[in-house]
């Protein structure tokens, strides 16, 4: 698995930590999915301004948020649809897709909701790779399998609180 991480905030410093963090949430929740073919996700960190220009120009929503997800591959809850997606010929790996985090969002969200930046770090990753594997909340019941999905991987890293 090979995660891309591309910082282009000047809001909060980015440790290595941060990073080691990143990817540790991504391949637990590709481990926690079963998901094994090699695969790229670019992950990119930014500021509230900037992923609320992203929200308006992809959503039509003129509003900051925490984390947007742009799968690349068809897939519903962990199986690919279809062949149809990008695939790396150089490298050979499949090309999952983009998540933006706005570390801003991110560091808000952890103090309200009382926990740490490190926790809703990992839980805002996690929401975004498993919307790339197809997953989403827009039942009740889609929104329960996706969560416990996020919790189990949290416990795996030891951030469940």
């Amino acid at each position: 698995m090979r995660v891309l991480i591309e910082d282009i905030q000047d809001k909060i410093k980015v440790t290595e930590n941060m990073k080691e963090l990143i990817k540790n949430s991504v391949n637990y929740s590709l481990t926690t999915e079963g998901f094994s073919i090699p695969s790229e996700i670019s992950i990119m960190l930014v500021d509230n301004e900037y992923i609320r220009q992203i929200n308006k120009e992809h959503r039509t929503i003129d509003k900051e948020t925490d984390v947007l997800s742009f799968p690349i591959v068809d897939m519903y809850e962990g199986v690919i649809n279809s062949n149809e997606g990008d695939f790396d010929l150089d490298e050979e790996v499949l090309l999952l897709g983009d998540i933006i985090v706005s570390l801003e969002m991110t560091k808000l969200q952890a103090e309200e909701y009382g926990h740490s930046f490190e926790r809703e770090l990992a839980f805002l990753i996690t929401h975004g790779i498993f919307h790339l594997l197809g997953y989403d909340h827009d039942t009740p019941e889609r929104e329960k399998k996706m969560i416990s999905k996020q919790y189990a991987v949290l416990e795996k890293l030891d951030l469940s609180i």
